[in-house]
């Protein structure tokens, strides 16, 4: 049986924009190339939920070098996504102000290539807080299909 996501996408509208490239900036310290999370779809601060998804492009860094003659995108950079959606949801719907740092990663599972031209949706789900870290599970989806999943504590540093 495979694993189910974090929540339930059917009744959300996946084109929406809950928050810009710019509203993301004013959150999240990344930019250029580092910038991994290209818009927040919708969020549900009260349960702890959001969705936000990276455009994998053509043009990106990578793509020449990762696997060339079939580009994929790299795993780490999904885990980074993850974390970018994950930093987001703590400094929006949290309120914390410092700097968010990976403090682990955990239960990280690649299911499916994710190549450039998809768009990869990335689910998130705080599980906890506590004493200045956060954890989140996350998920990355194309066309449905769930590609990748981690868990991701984070720290205000």
């Amino acid at each position: 049986m495979p694993p189910q996501l974090l929540f339930d996408l059917s009744n959300i509208d996946l084109n929406a924009v809950a928050y810009d490239q710019e509203a993301i900036r004013a959150a999240n310290p990344q930019r250029g190339h580092m910038e991994q999370l290209n818009c927040v779809v919708w969020a549900d601060p009260s349960a702890g939920r959001i969705l936000g998804y990276k455009d994998v492009r053509h043009d990106e860094f990578w793509v020449e070098g990762h696997i060339p003659g079939r580009p994929l995108l790299p795993g780490v950079l999904m885990i980074e996504c993850g974390a970018q959606l994950a930093s987001f949801y703590t400094r929006k719907f949290l309120g914390w102000k410092g700097f968010i740092g990976f403090a682990a990663v955990d239960g990280v599972k690649f299911r499916q290539q994710v190549a450039p031209g998809c768009r990869l949706y990335m689910l998130g789900q705080k599980m906890w807080e506590r004493h200045r870290q956060v954890y989140c599970r996350v998920q990355g989806v194309v066309n449905g299909t769930l590609v990748f999943e981690a868990g991701i504590t984070g720290m205000e540093m």
